[in-house]
Order: structure tokens, then C-alpha cells, then sequence
């Protein structure tokens, strides 16, 4: 029986973590609430590994949030991340543990990346101002992986997912990201039976879109693969894999599909007075394709499963 704790096992990824594993035999999940273990003291996370006999660590846990919060919180963001990431590698490796999945995100690169993004984009340029601080603790979170694996050999590996949504989302109407923000917001006009739903922009931006299923089904697989087959794909020093789709939408394409899945049957607006954004930010996969990967769950039907979790718990969502 193999002990694999899940860091961040309330989060929208962690708690998917640990619906794939829990569809494993073998293996046996170990959790902590805040309470129990809190991941910014290092005695706490340190005693907590030399005590528990954790064979494997997904390390999902991470202080996120939107655009606002970044920008008005920016040293709790890099203080925070850095501290998570420093307490669970370090406590990993002091307890001799030699597996470990870190969990970062696309905006670790550059602002202007050449389209798709490649994994080896990264440090080549400016990074996007809102959230650098949160993506300068991500980026060492990927180097401190890569720097234990060559100076003690672990097996330390990092998955960079591009946008997530699904189950466990974060519904708040004001901090949310666009696909749990635009599916609260055509539910409300439903319920409301409003004539018309008015989206920010002009809808041509594109944006890739991965359900936290297959988030979570691609984190194990990585971490599951042997190494001879994870170096083909990668080098020590640019270890990190990208995951998505390899396939992106359109903002007016999202919008009239989350308008038919929620059943909104009104008009669908556009505010061309609102900024749209970078024009276009899609991962390139092909060596997680490579790796033997691909997502199982198209947008739609992600977006139905999604919307059906967000009616069964309207009264528990973070909001």
C-alpha cells in the first residue's frame, strides 16, 4: 500500500487529485485540513513528514486568487506560495520521500510568448504584471524541483495546467475566472428572466479551456510515469510539462455555449468598451501527446457537468 498525501485537498485540483486516486487500488490517501497542518510553519510541515511514512506528495495547495486580489495582495501572494513550496519540497526531501508532483500554472511565461506556448518559453521575457509575484513563486517552485533532483537525484516533477474549471470552482461573482463568472452570470439572468447577457470585450480573445478531471488524470500520469520515459520529453533543468487541450475557443464561442448549457435563451451582448485582453493564450502539448496523454473531456460536455455540480450545491459554493 502506497501513502500519497494530497497538499490542497479542499481546492478545485486537489480535491480531483484525490477523486482519481481514490479510483486506484494501492493506495492510500492521506489529507489534512488546515487545522491539522499548516503548511506555511515549517516544524509543522517537517514533523508532519516524519511521522506520516508518505511514499508520494501532489503538492496542490497554493494561495490563488483573481486579478484583484493579486494586485491589492502581492506580498501575501509570493510570501505565501514561496513559504507552501519551500516547507513541503524541503520536508519531502528531509524525510527521504523521492516522489513528489508539483502544481503550478501557464502564467509562469512570459507576457508575449510566441503562440502555442512551449514548455522551453520559460524566462524568456517579461511576465504579466498582475500576477508576477504569484508566477515568480510558481517559477521556483518548478526550480527548487529541478534543483533537488540534481543535487540529492529525487524524482521531483511539475505539471504546469492551463485554464482549469469544473467541480469546486470558485462561483464568486466578483473574483472568479471567466468560466465560473460567465456560467453564474447566465444561471442569475435565467432565474431572473433577463432579456440579455452582456459579456466584457469584443469576444474574439481565445482562451484554452481543461476540465480539473483531466487535470487530475494527467497529474498521475506523470507521476506515475518511469523515469526513462519522463526524460525522453524533458531535460534537468527544463523539467516541467505543460497540460491542456492543445485546443482553444474563442470568448463569444464560450459564452454562447455556456448560454445554451445553462439554458439562457436570451440575447448575448458584447461590450467592445471593455479591454479584451491578450488576443490569444494556448499551451503547446505536444509532449505530454508525446508522453502517451491527451484530455478526455471536450468543453461542452465539461461545461454540462460542470453547471450540474454548480445547481447541487448552490448553497455550499464559495461565493
Amino acid at each position: 500500500m502506497s501513502r500519497v498525501f494530497v497538499a490542497g485537498h479542499k481546492g478545485m485540483v486537489g480535491s480531483a487529485i484525490v477523486r482519481q486516486l481514490q479510483a486506484q487500488s494501492g493506495v492510500d490517501i492521506v489529507v489534512c485540513d488546515r487545522s491539522e497542518l499548516d503548511l506555511l510553519d515549517t516544524r509543522q510541515v517537517a514533523d508532519f513528514f516524519q511521522n506520516e511514512q508518505i511514499d508520494t506528495v501532489y503538492l496542490a495547495a497554493a494561495k490563488v486568487g483573481g486579478i484583484a486580489a493579486n494586485n491589492d495582495y502581492p506580498a501575501d501572494f509570493i510570501y505565501q506560495n514561496l513559504m507552501i513550496e519551500c516547507n513541503v519540497i524541503n520536508g519531502a526531501h528531509q524525510a527521504d520521500i523521492n516522489h513528489l508532483l508539483f502544481l503550478g500554472s501557464s502564467c509562469i511565461y512570459p507576457k508575449f510568448a510566441e503562440q502555442p506556448i512551449r514548455e522551453n518559453s520559460l524566462l524568456t521575457g517579461i511576465l504579466e504584471a498582475t500576477n508576477e509575484p504569484y508566477a515568480v513563486a510558481k517559477i521556483a517552485g518548478i526550480k527548487l524541483c529541478e534543483s533537488y533532483n540534481r543535487q540529492f537525484g529525487r524524482n521531483y516533477r511539475s505539471v504546469m495546467p492551463t485554464n482549469l474549471y469544473g467541480e469546486n470552482d470558485n462561483f464568486h461573482p466578483h473574483n472568479s475566472h471567466v468560466i465560473p463568472a460567465l456560467m453564474r452570470r447566465f444561471h442569475e439572468a435565467k432565474q431572473a428572466g433577463a432579456e440579455a447577457v452582456t459579456v466584457w470585450g469584443s469576444g474574439k480573445p481565445k482562451r484554452e479551456f481543461l476540465h480539473v478531471d483531466d487535470m487530475a488524470a494527467a497529474s498521475v500520469y506523470v507521476m506515475n510515469l518511469p523515469d526513462p520515459v519522463f526524460q525522453q520529453q524533458t531535460e534537468p533543468m527544463l523539467s516541467h510539462l505543460n497540460v491542456g487541450t492543445g485546443e482553444d475557443c474563442s470568448i463569444a464561442e464560450l459564452a454562447r455555449t455556456m448560454a445554451a448549457v445553462v439554458g439562457f435563451t436570451g440575447e448575448v451582448r458584447f461590450d467592445t468598451s471593455k479591454p479584451d485582453g491578450t488576443p490569444r493564450k494556448l499551451l503547446d502539448v505536444s509532449k505530454l501527446h508525446q508522453l502517451g496523454w491527451h484530455h478526455r473531456i471536450p468543453l461542452e460536455p465539461g461545461l454540462r457537468r460542470t453547471y450540474d455540480w454548480f445547481l447541487a450545491n448552490q448553497a455550499t459554493y464559495r461565493a
